[in-house]
C-alpha cells in the first residue's frame, strides 16, 4: 500500500499536448511521455535527454504524474519517491 499523502491533489486533467510540450517547442525528441496529474502538462521522462517531466515537478511542485505511454497504467509521486 502506498504511503503517499498527495493523492488528494490529483485533478481530472487531459493532456495539454500530444507530445512533450518543451521538446515540441524546441524541435527535439523524447523517449517516453509523462503527464502531470495536477495540470495536464506533458513532459519527457528521465530516460530522455531533457527530462522535462521532472523539470516540471521542480518548477511547479506538482507531485504526481502518470505514464502517458499506451498500455501503461502507473503513477509516480515525486515527493514520496514511490509508485502510487
Amino acid at each position: 500500500m502506498p504511503n503517499c499523502t498527495h493523492l488528494d491533489q490529483i485533478k481530472p486533467v487531459t493532456p495539454n499536448t500530444d507530445g512533450c510540450e518543451e521538446c515540441l517547442k524546441m524541435g527535439d525528441s523524447w523517449v517516453h511521455l509523462r503527464m502531470c496529474l495536477i495540470c495536464g502538462h506533458v513532459g519527457c521522462c528521465d530516460s530522455s535527454k531533457n527530462k522535462h517531466a521532472t523539470k516540471h515537478y521542480h518548477a511547479t511542485a506538482h507531485p504526481i504524474m502518470k505514464s502517458a505511454e499506451p498500455g501503461e497504467d502507473w503513477r509516480w509521486c515525486y515527493i514520496d519517491q514511490e509508485i502510487v
